[in-house]
């Protein structure tokens, strides 16, 4: 929770604060993500305007995933930008901007403050999360994995298997390959030559 009470509701009163706080569980994706428990440091400007509090921010985290084509484990340092107004709660005088029709305006409504503070949470999980990488690599050019065995293809360069034969095919090129001079097929014949029209064997 972040203190607004110094901003006094004076428009155009300004507050920074910088602060480090702990990441809250599942902030990420599947592949890459903050570590529960990382150190989120934060960098808050807090301007009151007539409405409520307008918070421009950085946040900046370390991030732990894996490598979409190798699978590999990959971290590094990320870093998001937030902008949030959050409005006072008796903000219902004529000072308010005209309603925006239900039409036009979001699904979320805007954020109000709780008495003289606001929960930066959600706006924090929702400005990581959008700026993670959605195919996050361990390099711009890894190969990846061998789709046949695996292999990562960034250990073994030369990696590479023979020229797989459909299995389909495989009985008519036994069958083309016996057929050939030379083949099983021809040296069977070779093996059996032919009888003499004179030694038929006569029927008694």
């Amino acid at each position: 929770m972040f203190d607004t009470r110094e901003l006094g509701r004076r428009p155009g009163a300004l507050k920074r604060v910088s602060r480090t706080a702990p990441a809250p569980a599942d902030l990420g994706t599947e592949v890459i993500g903050v570590p529960a428990g990382a150190r989120l440091e934060v960098d808050l400007r807090m301007e009151s305007v007539m409405e409520g509090v307008l918070v421009t921010g950085t946040v900046r985290a370390p991030l732990a995933g894996e490598c979409v084509r190798c699978l590999e484990p990959l971290a590094r340092e990320g870093e998001a930008e937030f902008q949030e107004m959050f409005r006072y709660p008796d903000a219902d005088g004529p000072a308010r901007r005209p309603a925006v029709p239900a039409d036009e305006e979001g699904d979320e409504e805007t954020p109000s403050l709780q008495g003289d503070f606001f929960d930066l949470e959600p706006v924090l999980r929702d400005a990581v999360v959008l700026a993670l990488p959605l195919q996050p690599v361990c390099r711009e050019d890894c190969p990846g994995l061998c789709p046949e065995c695996g292999t990562p293809l960034a250990e073994d360069p030369d990696h590479g298997h023979d020229e797989a034969v459909d299995i389909r095919w495989a009985a008519l090129r036994e069958f083309a390959g016996s057929a050939r001079p030379g083949g099983r097929e021809t040296q069977d014949k070779q093996t059996k030559a032919p009888r003499a029209s004179g030694e038929d064997p006569q029927e008694t």
